[in-house]
């Protein structure tokens, strides 16, 4: 098995293998990212136990907490509990039996014990968190000899329950990781590794659909179009990804109803809308949990918290960040009878070229250190967002895609523009954008220097008017 990116991830659990104590590592992140190929990858199935956790709906029915228990006596029984012992009634048992097997295996080096989906075995009034407290609290932290190792696609759950524990499992924890989507430079690594070679504004065509998950990426294959990889992805009848967006929220969140109501309020506008505009939008009051909810999407990678540049306001604005959620919902969601060409006869439609002007966005939100490194500030301080100025007020216009404030009293001002070729600018083109610059200077009292920075896939043409941009960057750097 080979691992793309997650370097220092991988690193990490081995030091953690070699130390001399116990320990504790809990890595979270998004269904699909890849937390049990790190693990397996690392460790190459040479585990002491192992178990996961079964999925709350796979069967169309809520899984009991005596399915659970079921589930794990037979982890027990492959990795060599007796098979005349019965299965335990409850959570302590079930944990005191796992304690007994690795006791008996006990041979002076590191047992690797992997729990995955965690959170899956956490029925209703199960007591499992207490249970699993003893487990480690009472007999691993003790031993020196374990290292335990638990999964979990809701990142709420683990956020709450182990990382953020005020109990018994209060600063247990030695290690967490949350994995987050793959960059565009491990996006090309990946697609490397399974022998497809493709040019990078295809690269970005495949990540605006698929977004940086692994799992949905591996769906793009060797000698045919993005349009046919997606097509047979989403859109043809029975395609493996048909049904991923609703699964993905249900098996992430209870009450995914609530989530996905928010998540396609968010849609309608890609710099998002204000707390107060949600409620009002969906009817989810502050004292109905909203921000339970807005907090847990963010946690998960499906939505970013942000304050507008230069804003004066304390209010903050929620946007869907999500490439895989915000595709579904722009092209699949609702709509009766898709067409299982659909991508391929629609991928030059004016709402597929509006939507990748808004995918290309998010991907180089996403790529802030890329950009930063790009204009050689790495090293500097910098406050990035977008800017949302009133319409009233807009002038030239109302939202700027990115604005970098920068500790040198500098500040960039930043366009994304998707274009299948050099980007060319006329005279009326540059005229707006000098009065868009001198616009902010003085709205702002910007007493340093005024970049306006293009970001690109191909770069910009020579002439006249092309000057307006001080700087320009290209996929190239979005990939470094």
């Amino acid at each position: 098995m080979r691992i793309i990116g997650r370097k220092r991830e991988q690193d990490e659990l081995m030091t953690r293998y070699h130390s001399s104590n116990s320990e504790f590592v809990a890595i979270y992140g998004r269904r699909r990212i890849g937390k049990t190929y790190l693990v397996n990858c690392t460790f190459k199935e040479q585990y002491a136990f192992k178990h996961t956790g079964l999925s709350p709906f796979d069967d169309g029915r809520k899984v009991t907490m005596v399915d659970q228990l079921q589930a794990f006596h037979y982890s027990l029984l492959r990795f060599g509990q007796s098979e005349e012992t019965p299965v335990p009634k409850t959570w302590l048992e079930a944990f005191f039996r796992l304690e007994k097997l690795l006791s008996s295996k006990a041979d002076g080096t590191k047992q690797v014990v992997f729990i995955d989906e965690l959170p899956w075995m956490d029925t209703p009034r199960s007591k499992f968190v207490t249970a699993f407290e003893g487990f480690y609290n009472n007999w691993a932290s003790e031993r020196g000899d374990i290292l335990l190792i638990i999964c979990g696609s809701s990142s709420a759950w683990i956020l709450k329950n182990i990382v953020n524990n005020q109990g018994g499992l209060y600063d247990r924890l030695t290690c967490q990781m949350k994995l987050s989507p793959f960059t565009l430079k491990e996006t090309e690594e990946f697609f490397r590794s399974k022998g497809i070679e493709m040019e990078r504004y295809d690269i970005v065509r495949a990540y605006m659909a698929f977004g940086g998950v692994p799992y949905y990426l591996g769906y793009v294959k060797s000698g045919v179009s993005i349009e046919q990889s997606v097509d047979e992805a989403i859109f043809k009848e029975n395609a493996p990804l048909g049904g991923e967006f609703k699964r993905l929220f249900n098996t992430l969140f209870t009450n995914s109803d609530k989530y996905l109501k928010i998540v396609r309020f968010l849609a309608k506008r890609n710099y998002g809308y204000t707390r107060e505009e949600i409620a009002k939008s969906t009817g989810i009051s502050a004292g109905g949990g909203l921000s339970d909810y807005l907090d847990r999407l963010s946690e998960a990678d499906f939505v970013e918290q942000y304050r507008p540049a230069m804003s004066v306001s304390k209010e903050d604005y929620y946007r869907l960040k999500d490439c895989f959620c915000v595709f579904w919902l722009r092209f699949v969601d609702g709509v009766s009878g898709l067409d299982p060409h659909f991508w391929q006869n629609n991928h030059g439609s004016n709402k597929t070229v509006s939507w990748q002007g808004i995918a290309f966005e998010q991907i180089c939100l996403s790529h802030l250190e890329s950009i930063r490194r790009a204009l050689g500030i790495s090293g500097i301080s910098t406050v990035s967002s977008k800017m949302i100025i009133p319409s009233e007020k807009a002038g030239d216009g109302g939202q700027l895609d990115l604005v970098i404030e920068r500790g040198d009293r500098q500040v960039n001002l930043c366009e994304m523009k998707f274009y299948s070729s050099e980007v060319s600018i006329d005279q009326k083109e540059s005229l707006k954008l000098r009065n868009r610059k001198d616009s902010f200077k003085e709205r702002f009292k910007v007493r340093g220097s005024v970049f306006l920075t293009l970001v690109t896939t191909f770069g910009l043409k020579y002439g006249t008017w092309s000057s307006v941009y001080q700087q320009v960057l290209t996929l190239d750097d979005l990939f470094q």
